[in-house]
């Protein structure tokens, strides 16, 4: 069984990621579509048909140089898209208030020695933690990512000056590992939803003994390198429907390209569940990046270190 609450340096953050999909992630993929798939699914279907036409229409008139076109399209089917435009910010919400709580119920099942996990289980421990969960909900949607999104935004603007793509660099894998930290203090302790988001941002820069040097450029370093693997591997399967789209106009005749909806007949069909199926795998590979700055957490948690130590010793006294 794979120990968490230990000391762990920036190469055996990258090592023992791996090591934890090895070891669990059949089990992990599996609870984890059981628990996430409907709504997976419900945000496909959303993106298949209530915006197909929709593209369709931005494309054939924008493209086409018939701009009156898809202003007309948008007075006709406002509602429409004012309602697909909700459903989808509720649902990705959701599905990601979840992506970001799945693995804090999981690595806390197999951190207290359970090793058969199953979707129930981790249902349970969704549906035990409600005034949590609504308060992580609400707090992640309309305050920390907000806030993350506001910081980002602003280090990509000054992309233009030199100094942007520094704070680039560090500005996004910090951000990602406060927020990560942020789940898991909360739903592994005692402490507020503040006091958490507290504890985020400063155990990203000391431990919490104050004696220790600062762990800040391991977790960096580590978050840094799972997220260019990442972008790498999931590139390949986002870059599918826009290839298949310029084949698509490649065998146009040139002057009929944009006269109609690129997106009509199978076509489009293809397009977007090619689009939804590489959503679906990227959404899968981003659990890589939340295991990993999970495995930082329970380095950061040096007051808990001996105490589990001992606990895993008593353990095995006991089924000795």
């Amino acid at each position: 069984m794979m120990q968490f609450y230990k000391k762990r340096d920036f190469g055996t953050f990258i090592t023992d990621s791996f090591t934890f999909f090895k070891l669990y992630g059949k089990n992990y993929f599996k609870n984890f579509i059981l628990l996430n798939g409907l709504l997976l699914i419900l945000m496909v279907v959303v993106i298949i048909f209530g915006y197909k036409e929709f593209l369709g229409a931005f494309f054939g008139s924008t493209m086409g140089g018939q701009s009156y076109y898809f202003e007309q399209f948008l007075n006709d089917n406002l509602g429409m898209l004012i309602l697909c435009g909700v459903l989808l910010f509720i649902l990705s919400t959701a599905l990601m208030t979840i992506n970001f709580l799945f693995p804090v119920f999981y690595m806390k099942r197999i951190a207290e020695g359970k090793t058969d996990i199953k979707a129930d289980d981790l249902l349970s421990d969704f549906k035990s933690n409600g005034k949590k969960l609504a308060a992580a909900y609400f707090g992640l949607t309309f305050l920390v990512l907000p806030v993350a999104f506001v910081i980002f935004g602003i280090s990509y603007i000054l992309i233009f000056v030199i100094i942007g793509l520094v704070l680039m660099l560090f500005v996004g894998p910090t951000l990602l590992n406060i927020i990560i930290f942020l789940c898991f203090d909360y739903f592994n302790g005692k402490r507020g939803f503040f006091e958490s988001l507290s504890y985020a941002v400063r155990s990203q820069f000391s431990y919490p003994n104050g004696r220790e040097k600062s762990p800040y450029w391991k977790y960096w370093g580590a978050t840094t390198i799972m997220t260019v693997l990442f972008y790498i591997v999931s590139i390949f399967f986002s870059s599918v429907p826009m290839i298949l789209f310029f084949m698509k106009l490649s065998t146009t005749a040139p002057d009929a390209q944009f006269e109609s909806d690129p997106f009509k007949g199978s076509f489009g069909i293809l397009f977007f569940v090619i689009y939804g199926i590489s959503s679906i795998i990227s959404t899968l590979l981003m659990n890589v990046l939340y295991i990993n700055s999970g495995l930082m957490y329970y380095d950061s948690r040096t007051d808990l270190h001996q105490k589990m130590e001992l606990a895993e010793i008593d353990t095995i006294g006991i089924n000795e």
